[in-house]
């Protein structure tokens, strides 16, 4: 496959048109080279990272049998392309996506908590959770209201993403495996709906959320991965808990 050179004062053509020895690295020219391919994150805050999640570009690069590498941009026709950057656009997306799961968990919180916009209060919410088999149904009513509302807030606001969202995974597992017997569609009162809710959950708490938020250039945004499946942890250890030490066999 042929590929363009787009190299800033690169000779043209293609690479096997011209010596490689012309494009060796000069020593000493790492350091700066590395320097360079840091992140507006990173220069801002004076560390070098080049596994950050939300790098401004990467390039694809060439590398041949004997360990060069030219760094080049190109698509599957062989014609120049934008290196890939953390959007704006990407930054609405999760944005749209932090409000509505937030907002939802905000009202559902509040009405457990406080028995508004028709909810049960923390009083009905622990008579329906004894129903469903849960001992210390008091208790659990105010802790998962608490979770709901808590969480929502935290994602609305974009601060302490992974944990929030570690909050909405584990509600939502205890609430599908509740309905698990009901089958998938919520027309016949399956977990459509909850499911829907923790895959949100699931997505925001990897992703991140968004440079528009307060958990902006902090260590947990910077690395998104590691943080994620931390608190994939918590919320699967959570939720196992209150299955398993709150519900009656």
């Amino acid at each position: 496959m042929r590929i363009h050179d787009d190299r800033p004062g690169g000779a043209g053509g293609y690479p096997d048109d011209r010596s490689y020895g012309a494009h060796a690295q000069q020593p000493g020219a790492s350091a700066q080279g590395a320097r360079s391919t840091q992140s507006l994150g990173a220069q801002k805050y004076d560390y070098y990272d080049d596994d950050d999640g939300y790098s401004d570009a990467e390039a694809t690069s060439l590398v041949d049998a004997r360990g060069r590498e030219e760094d080049v941009y190109y698509d599957d026709l062989g014609n120049t392309r934008k290196p890939f950057g953390w959007s704006g656009s990407t930054d609405l997306g999760l944005l749209i996506m932090r409000l509505a799961l937030g907002g939802i968990f905000l009202v559902h919180g509040a009405q457990k908590l406080f028995g508004v916009l028709g909810g049960p209060g923390p009083e009905g919410f622990a008579q329906a959770l004894a129903e469903m088999g849960f001992q210390q149904s008091a208790v659990l009513a105010l802790v998962t209201g608490g979770t709901e509302l808590g969480a929502g807030a935290l994602l609305v606001l974009g601060l302490f993403t992974p944990l929030a969202a570690a909050g909405v995974v584990g509600v939502m597992a205890n609430a599908i495996v509740l309905k698990l017997n009901a089958g998938f569609f919520a027309a016949t009162g399956g977990f459509e709906f909850e499911a829907t809710l923790g895959v949100l959950g699931l997505g925001l708490m990897f992703t991140g959320p968004g440079r528009v938020a307060l958990d902006y250039g902090r260590v947990w945004f910077r690395r998104p991965l590691v943080f994620g499946f931390i608190s994939l942890i918590i919320a699967a250890a959570a939720a196992a808990a209150v299955l398993l030490l709150f519900r009656h066999p």
